[in-house]
This record gives C-alpha cells, structure tokens and sequence, in this order.
C-alpha cells in the first residue's frame, strides 16, 4: 500500500529502553524511490534512544524526530510512531545472514508491508522527476470532445430495445433517439465500438447513409433540420459485445454463472464508454432529458433488471420475456445497467424527505438470506446521506441494489461486496471504523447524488465524482457514530494519497489515466476544505446546496470551486489550484527567535494563504501563512507546534533560516 507518512506532523516523545546489542547508529530504509526513511539508534549508558529522518523529493524533510515506544531486546527491535488517532507500529527482527532487521510495518494492528532496515545507505534519485506528456489519439478526440456533430442537437430521450443471446454471447437491438435541434445541421455523431456494428438507421421511415471513423459514426441526416423540432432516428445495432476482464475496471459485458450453474451476465463501462454495448451519444455533458426507456428480451428462466422501475413484463410463445423498464429523470450514458440472472426480489420501502422511497433488491437465491440482513444499511445511507446531501435525487425511479458488479449505476446500485463490513472485509482506513459498514452499499450509494445527480461533463474532473463520494463515507460515518470517528476514518485513508499526478486531468480526450488521489485525496481535500470553513452548518448547507442548484445537471470542476467559493463568502482559487492541479503538498515552513515566531507556506503555488489551526505550546489558536514569511511576536517559551492533523498540510522547523536572520 501506498503511504505518505504524514506521521511526521506531530510525534510526541516516549521511549522505553531495555535490552541490546551493538545495535547504535544509521539504519536505512527505502520506501520507494523518491523518499527514504533513516532510523538513527543511540545510547546513554544503559538506556537506549531512537530518531528518524524522512526525505522526499519535492515534499519535505524532517530532522531528528522521536521514535516512541522503542524497544530493543535480543534480537528484535521495535518502535512506534504516533500521530492523530493512530499508532504505526515498527516490529522487526534481526537476520544474521544479512546484517538486517526484517519484518512489517503494521497500522493498528493489521499487518502492511514488509520492512527491512539496512547498514547501507541506499543510491535514491531526488532529482524533480520530468512532466511527461500524454499523448492522445484521433480516437480519443472523437469519444471525449463536443464535436461539430455533437454540438447542434440536444438528447431529450433514449427508447433501448434489444435481445440477448447468452449462449452465443451475441446482442442484437435498435436505440430510438429523440432529440432536439439547437442548430440546422445535418450531419450526427452516434457512438458504438467494435467488435459491435451499426446495421441500418432510419429517419421518418428512409433509411440513412453513415460512415464509420473507429467508435464514431456520422449519421448524414435527409431531412431539413429546423431549430426548434423534436425528431428521432432509430439505430440499429448487432454483434459479440466486448468481454471485460476485470468489472468494474474494463468495460465490457461479463458472463459468469451462479452456484446453480444458471447464467449471470451483467454489464460495466465507465470510462470507455456505454457505447461498447449500445448505441448512444457518447459524452457525458448531455443526457436525454426525459429519461429512457430499456426493453430486454432473455430466456424465460431470468430476470433482466435495468434502470427505473419496471414497467411491462411480457412472456412470449419462443420461450424469452421482455423486461421494460422506464427511467423517467435524465441519465448519464455509463450510468445504464442492464443485469441477467436467475434472481429472487425483495422490497423494503423507505421513508424519506420527499416520502415513500420504493428500495428494491435483486440477489442470486443462494445469498437471498444474507442480503436481508446487510442490505438493512440502505436505510441507514439513505438517512444520513438525506441529511447531508438533501433528499435522494431520483424518487421517481426507485432506489436499487442488484447483484452483480460494484458500480454507481443510476437507481440501480450494482452490488459485489460479499454480503460482508468493509472492503470484502478490509478496512482501507486502517482506523477500525471502514468495518462498520458495507464499502460497496455506501460508497455506491454516495454516487446518487456525485456522479448521477451531479455529473462532471468531462471525464478529467473525475474528482467531482469519486472525491465527493469518498469523503461521503466519512460523513457516513459521522452521522452515525460521532464526529471524531469521521475524522480518523478521513485522515486513516488520506494514508493511501499518492500524489503522482494532479487530481484534473486534461479536458477533451476522455482522459481515463487517473489514479487513486481522485479519490482519496480528494476526499481528503474536502475535509481540509471544512476546516478552512470553520463553520459546520455552512458546510454542510454548501452540500446540500451543491445536490439543489445542480439538480439533474452536468458540471465542470470550476463550476463545482465557484459554488463553494461563493456560499463560503472566501477566495478559494488558490485553494483549488494546490490541491487539484499540483502534486505538491503545502508545508508550513516556521522558526522561533527571540520572542518572534515566523511561519510561511512552501511548497505552494503563488499566492496560496489557506489559514491554519494549530497548537503552539499546547494553546489552539489560527494563523493566517501567505508565501511570504509573516513574523508574530509571542510570549510562548516551549515554542512547541502541532498542526491541526485535519489539515493536510506538512510542517518543517527551518533551523537554518532562524540561524541566518
């Protein structure tokens, strides 16, 4: 796992000494190959003392920092770092073979990473690794820009009918498109990917030529397109879907089967797109504003279950049923499930802020006992996320949870978490608290109002979805089990931030390479937001305000800034553009001389002046740091600092710059 060692904020000296050997002096580690990690073991008498030094390129050092609880005996050697809530615990032991200690580093109990503290300095390259430029393709264009054949006509509705052939693996269907001209334009971009082909498309009964650029077809349209009307084509599409190998990561349809040997099919696409199984527009920054309809035809001994509320079910002489299912509200394209399997239902209303809220689940009839007991917590979501995000978005459509694949499908929540707490049982925060409840229920769940509600236009703000949906299990948490639990679940999975790109991605290509900050370290970006606001009722009224003033809308990340900016009544530009668009890590740089203390923010873009709450010589107090030193007289004499560890931020005592003024 991934960590930054944010232990470096606030250690605080505690040390036991027993036992030992000739065990004094430099020990090194490597955590990867831009930091280093430096263990420095000393003696005084019989008592045994330890420090650490940590150095990353581009972040920060830290000198001569205690070890805690240190405790030399035989031939192990332990210590402990504490910071916040949590204590990372060192245990290792001695391989005479080698000269080194080996073992784990382990976070509250649960075993991490291997560790091995070497005599020997390692070779590290600290140097400012380059900025590598992506590049892109032809076909990146067309599937992540509003193109000219985009651009001129609105969705207003999708009508998807089509059949399943799970033996052959083989889907064959129409799309009929209702949209309205912006503009008078005939020529229109539709989406599908191979190995899927458009077969035939038909306006007012003609058939229409096309030509075919990769993912992009252009529909060349006979009739006069006049502002203002509301047309359809109907396009025709068949063929051997693409098979996804890892769902939800690739995209694709997946064909499993359940312990009765019946088929289990169920779709993903986020990212590559729902074109790799029908034909749509495919760009996030329109979606048919009256909803869809979904019509599925699947052998008669299963279930399809799609988007919406089923609203026809109809058994045919072949041996098929078609399944209908109306979406009334828009929909984002890769938020469209569709589900096949041999699947028993259960309902458990809910009543909520704008009344009664159909929750519906559909599970394999192996774990119908299981689900009854743990989906008990979409209650519970639903509940705290009500209270802060305002009412769930689409109570016209049912809330869903339906077996199959992890993923934020629009009011229908797809579901492979184990009928376990956690991760499949983890708990990714290290802090004990991601074990109180199911990853897969909330964190789907969250997407509602992030990413179906509110739904970014391009793929590079990704954030806009997976930070606010991250930082809603924290809120999650809160609500049910008390502020200080959010917090140190926040802070325990801020351990996983990478910092290796920035967080926005580059615009107008369908950027998909993203990594895991859009995620943890937006959510973390959030909760240092909160405390920068100071104010919880503001806080939480700028979450509901987001869900109410982008009710059913497509968003930028500036839209998102400038929202918050305002309700806040603070100038967050330079907050925006530190945390989403750098990978650096703002470090209080501070000093004591004399009776003046001295403090500034490195590590920042220009301008950066995010206020601060610390404690110095145990008294809480704010600070207000620009990127110019600011000098404060204090009477404080300890001259101890601790930032506030909801702050993600570092800190660094710059001896030299108190020495030279």
């Amino acid at each position: 796992m991934k960590r930054k060692i944010l232990v470096l904020l606030s250690l605080q000296f505690s040390i036991y000494a027993l036992f030992g050997q000739n065990i004094t002096g430099k020990w090194y580690k490597v955590q990867h190959p831009n930091a280093s990690l430096v263990i420095n073991i000393e003696k005084n008498n019989d008592n045994y003392f330890g420090t650490f030094n940590w150095e990353q390129k581009d972040w920060i050092n830290v000198v001569n920092a205690p070890l805690e609880n240190l405790i030399i005996k035989d031939d192990s050697l332990l210590f402990e770092l504490t910071y916040a809530s949590f204590k990372p615990n060192f245990k290792l032991q001695k391989d005479n073979e080698t000269g080194t200690y080996k073992g784990f580093f382990y976070l509250n109990g649960r075993q991490i990473e291997p560790v091995t503290l070497s005599r020997i300095p390692p070779e590290r390259d600290m140097t400012i690794a380059p900025i590598v430029e992506k590049t892109y393709t032809r076909q990146d264009t067309l599937r992540g820009k509003i193109t000219p054949e985009r651009a001129w006509w609105n969705l207003t509705h999708y009508d998807l009918d089509f059949e399943l052939d799970i033996e052959n693996k083989f889907i064959k269907g129409s799309n009929t498109i209702t949209y309205t001209v912006l503009e008078s334009k005939n020529d229109m971009q539709i989406d599908l990917q191979p190995p899927l082909k458009i077969t035939k498309v038909i306006q007012a009964g003609e058939s229409l030529t096309f030509t075919q650029e990769g993912n992009a077809y252009f529909i060349h349209l006979k009739e006069n397109q006049i502002k203002g009307a509301s047309k359809e084509i109907e396009v025709f599409y068949e063929g051997n879907p693409k098979e996804a190998p890892r769902a939800p990561w690739d995209g694709g349809f997946s064909w499993e089967k359940d312990a009765n040997g019946k088929p289990v099919v169920f779709t993903s696409c986020q990212g590559e797109g729902a074109s790799l199984w029908w034909p749509n527009k495919d760009h996030m920054y329109d979606e048919p504003d009256n909803g869809m309809t979904i019509s599925v035809t699947v052998p008669e001994d299963l279930m399809a279950v799609a988007n919406g509320k089923l609203t026809a079910t109809e058994k045919k002489d072949n041996g098929t049923t078609t399944y209908q299912w109306t979406v009334v509200n828009p929909i984002n394209s890769y938020g469209v499930a569709l589900n096949v399997a041999d699947y028993v239902h259960f309902s458990d209303p809910y009543n909520g802020m704008k009344g009664t809220l159909a929750c519906d689940y559909y599970v394999l009839p192996e774990h119908l006992e299981q689900a009854k007991v743990q989906f008990k917590q979409a209650h519970l979501m639903l509940e705290a996320f009500e209270y802060w995000f305002g009412p769930y978005p689409f109570y016209e459509d049912s809330y869903k949870l339906v077996e199959g694949v992890g993923m934020e499908h629009q009011s229908s929540i797809g579901y492979s978490g184990g009928y376990v707490n956690g991760f499949n049982g983890t708990d990714s925060s290290g802090s004990g608290w991601g074990l109180k409840f199911d990853y897969l229920i909330i964190h789907e769940s969250g997407h509602e109002w992030f990413a179906n509600n509110i739904t970014y236009k391009d793929m590079a703000d990704m954030w806009v979805h997976e930070g606010f949906t991250t930082y809603s299990e924290a809120l999650y948490v809160e609500y049910h089990f008390g502020k200080k639990a959010g917090e140190d679940y926040i802070k325990g999975i801020s351990h996983s931030i990478a910092n290796d790109i920035p967080i926005i991605g580059d615009y107008n290509v369908n950027d998909t390479d993203y990594t895991q900050d859009a995620y943890m370290k937006s959510a973390t970006v959030l909760h240092t937001l909160r405390q920068v606001i100071n104010d919880d009722e503001k806080w939480r009224a700028t979450l509901t305000g987001l869900n109410t003033e982008f009710y059913h809308k497509t968003v930028t990340s500036t839209d998102i800034e400038n929202y918050i900016a305002q309700q806040s009544g603070l100038d967050l530009g330079k907050f925006f553009d530190q945390y989403l668009r750098t990978t650096q890590i703002p470090t209080l740089e501070y000093y004591f001389k004399d009776n003046i203390f001295a403090y500034r923010w490195t590590n920042a873009v220009p301008g950066f002046n995010m206020p601060v709450k610390l404690k110095l010589d145990n008294k809480e107090q704010w600070i207000k740091p620009t990127t110019n030193w600011t000098h404060e007289y204090t009477k404080d004499t300890k001259k101890e600092l601790i930032i506030d560890s909801n702050f993600y931020v570092a800190s660094f005592k710059n001896m030299k710059e108190r020495d030279n003024e």
